[in-house]
């Protein structure tokens, strides 16, 4: 039974009276028309779009973020997954690795460990909420959770070997190699998030372009290379081939990573062509040849006399490879001119259905739904 009460209606729901209002109204428009505030997928812009509410996903205009979304949801795995009892073998023993091999793994743990931390800080806390296009951000949510995974595998692996985590979680902090990377990373990220901070206006742009740069080309697309031909090597060499395999799930997320970056800063670039300036364009230059130096210093300090198949010197030619690839990927002046030491590391990952040699894995892990068997 109700009773009118002015505008609201007051409703017995057994002993409790609940107070009911009517629906709002829907406002009209001239000539009775309804304001329905759809809009097409052309009034969509990456950064600065006031037209189209941020949660409208359809339709969707950037279709390569979309599939990007689906192509890591499809490559899910867990490091939990992967077998590690041959590698807490070969790490106890005292004859398989020598000192030299142990510093390699460490070394690169403690800045994996840390810098995938700083990838999803910098995407949850700068990236989401300047890119206002809905697409984008469901891509986003993917790769901040893939970090959550990477970042898991570190815990996984030290837990595991029973290494000192304080040791491994700290080098960040005591190692000059990795400070120096992650100290360059991080100052990208204390611009955005300076509480007046917008993407609105020339320099704002640009600075959000500086920082995608930063954490896209420099982060993922270089800083993670040269740990992922070292820790790849042990692999290739039946040693450590549960850490192997989790990096090479790893180095496939990362090369989706680094694919949708591109295409997020190629796109910001085609919509806002006047903040690639020259000048800009020649400080982008700089910054990507002074991460080489800092990746350079890394690798030489990861292998101070090298390991069988590895020395720092192959490095210089490496990273300057990567860095030229990154640079013409984003419309920039190669500077190098280098060859890759390790053609092998494109063969990893261009092999799309290679079975894993000593597991009874398939190397690119798919969910039970996306995956096919040859």
């Amino acid at each position: 039974m109700s009773t009118s009460h002015s505008d609201t209606q007051l409703l017995n729901v057994g002993d409790t009276m609940v107070v009911s209002s009517p629906p709002a109204a829907v406002p009209d428009l001239h000539d009775g028309q309804v304001d329905t505030g759809r809009i097409d997928a052309d009034s969509k812009r990456l950064i600065n779009c006031a037209q189209v509410d941020v949660n409208q996903l359809m339709p969707i205009k950037y279709k390569w973020a979309w599939e990007h979304y689906l192509n890591g949801c499809a490559n899910h795995w867990m490091p939990t997954e992967v077998p590690m009892t041959k590698d807490i073998e070969t790490w106890r023993s005292q004859e398989k690795l020598t000192p030299d091999e142990r510093l390699v793994i460490m070394r690169n743990l403690g800045f994996f460990a840390t810098a995938e931390s700083l990838v999803a800080n910098n995407i949850v806390l700068a990236i989401f909420q300047h890119v206002t296009n809905a697409e984008c951000r469901q891509y986003l949510l993917r790769q901040a959770f893939e970090e959550a995974i990477h970042s898991h595998t570190f815990l996984y692996v030290v837990e595991s070997l029973g290494l000192a985590e304080g040791e491994v979680f700290n080098m960040y902090h005591e190692i000059p190699s990795i400070a120096a990377k992650d100290k360059f990373e991080m100052d990208l990220t204390s611009e955005i998030l300076d509480p007046n901070f917008t993407t609105e206006g020339f320099a704002g742009a640009q600075t959000f372009l500086k920082n995608l740069i930063g954490y896209y080309i420099i982060m993922e697309g270089i800083f993670f290379y040269s740990g992922f031909v070292m820790v790849l090597s042990f692999h290739r060499r039946n040693l450590m081939t549960g850490i192997g395999e989790q990096f090479q799930y790893i180095l496939r997320d990362e090369t989706i990573h680094l694919n949708f970056g591109i295409d997020l800063i190629n796109g910001i670039k085609a919509e806002n062509p006047e903040v690639w300036t020259a000048e800009f364009q020649q400080e982008m230059i700089n910054r990507i040849k002074r991460s080489v130096e800092l990746e350079i210093a890394y690798a030489q300090d990861c292998l101070p006399r090298g390991i069988l198949g590895l020395n720092g010197d192959l490095f210089v030619d490496y990273v300057q490879h990567v860095a030229d690839r990154r640079l013409e990927r984003i419309g920039l002046p190669t500077q190098y001119g280098s060859k890759n030491p390790f053609p092998w590391m494109s063969e990893t990952m261009d092999l799309s259905k290679e079975k894993n040699f000593f597991e009874t894995r398939v190397t690119e892990y798919q969910s039970s739904g996306a995956l096919s068997w040859d």
